[in-house]
């Protein structure tokens, strides 16, 4: 299922800045070499990673799903000089090639990449979070949720990707685990009074949540 046309998204990259010459590159590569490039952020979300940021202006960061490392680099362009992103990818293969375009960035002294399971990871982080972006796999979202959340800053912002799961979860009855995955996400938020949330229709969906 389309959720957002694909001539408003065309209409919405023509009139929002162009990605920089790094992020065109990080694209480009995936594009080309990745069996699962539709994973990769894109511009217009890029974009709007960097915006938050710059808005909000954190100092820690946590991303849980780095992939080619397109959202990390975003999200660094809008932090802090000062700010550090740490970012977790599960796959080696993808975490080396993130590392790669990290270094070409010369931003890889303000990135802390951590190779493994998310869930083993999290705990041994001892950090508190001014933003945190989840953007993994979609059966551990809550669990992901539930393991930052403590270390997240009252006040602070969390953004979690793909919360529409290519229109899925509209459907009358929903199927399939990660759609299933999903709208038990999206209900856990809504019914947790330590926050307050927006879903925004940004792509595949992007809710964007606030700590009371």
């Amino acid at each position: 299922m389309e959720i957002v046309n694909p001539l408003a998204e065309k209409y919405s990259e023509l009139y929002s800045t162009a990605p920089d010459e790094m992020l065109h590159e990080v694209e480009r590569v995936t594009n080309e070499t990745h069996a699962h490039a539709h994973m990769l952020s894109g511009s217009l979300q890029g974009k709007f990673l960097e915006m938050i940021c710059l808005m909000i202006q954190p100092e820690k960061v946590l991303e849980i799903g780095t992939f080619t490392g397109y959202s990390a680099l975003s999200l660094l362009k809008g932090m802090p000089f000062d700010g550090i992103l740490h970012t977790i990818e599960i796959r080696e293969q993808d975490a080396q090639k993130a590392m790669d375009f990290f270094k070409k960035a010369n931003v890889d002294n303000r990135i802390r990449l951590h190779l493994g399971n998310a869930i083993d990871i999290i705990p041994q982080l001892q950090e508190s979070w001014d933003l945190i972006f989840i953007d993994a796999d979609k059966v551990s979202y809550i669990e992901y949720y539930e393991l930052t959340l403590p270390r997240l800053k009252s006040g602070g912002w969390m953004l979690v990707d793909n919360v529409l799961f290519h229109g899925q979860v509209l459907e009358d009855k929903v199927s399939g685990k990660n759609a299933l995955a999903i709208d038990a996400f999206n209900k856990h938020v809504a019914a947790d009074q330590r926050v307050e949330q927006l879903l925004l229709t940004i792509r595949d969906g992007l809710m964007l949540i606030r700590k009371r």
